[in-house]
């Protein structure tokens, strides 16, 4: 075999290596890895996991909010007032994890409010435990 033809062994170990993950499947992770990077987004993360009894959210109705069943998500008022940070703050937060698809969006009136997407998080998670082979 001539110097050409020949595979340097480190290639040769790859082609007999687990495949890596497509370019679809990295882009997603990293997109849920800078989701999950910053304090702020893992709290509000944490609040939408309690759910809205865990903080003393005042109940919707009181603030007008339309519709006849509470809404599942936390608004990005409260989201507001719990982390004591503007309104365009805590847009840009919330913009970040729904990207990631982290979260849901539920718009009711001029509200819209956001709830963990637990499916979408155990398949990102899962999709970490195959990257790592863990």
């Amino acid at each position: 075999m001539d110097d050409a033809t020949r595979t340097h062994p480190s290639e040769e170990a790859a082609q007999h290596c687990c495949p890596a993950p497509d370019d679809a499947a990295v882009a997603r992770l990293t997109r849920v890895a800078k989701a999950l990077s910053d304090p702020i987004r893992l709290g509000m993360l944490d609040v939408m996991a309690q759910g809205r009894a865990c903080c003393g959210l005042p109940d919707p109705a009181e603030r007008g909010v339309p519709g006849a069943a509470d809404p599942v998500g936390i608004c990005v008022c409260e989201f507001q007032e719990h982390f004591g940070i503007g309104q365009s703050k805590v847009s840009y937060h919330l913009r970040l994890l729904k990207e990631a698809g982290l979260v849901s969006e539920e718009a009711r009136g001029k509200w819209n409010f956001y709830a963990v997407d637990r499916e979408a998080v155990a398949t990102a998670f899962d999709a970490f435990r195959s990257l790592l082979r863990a």
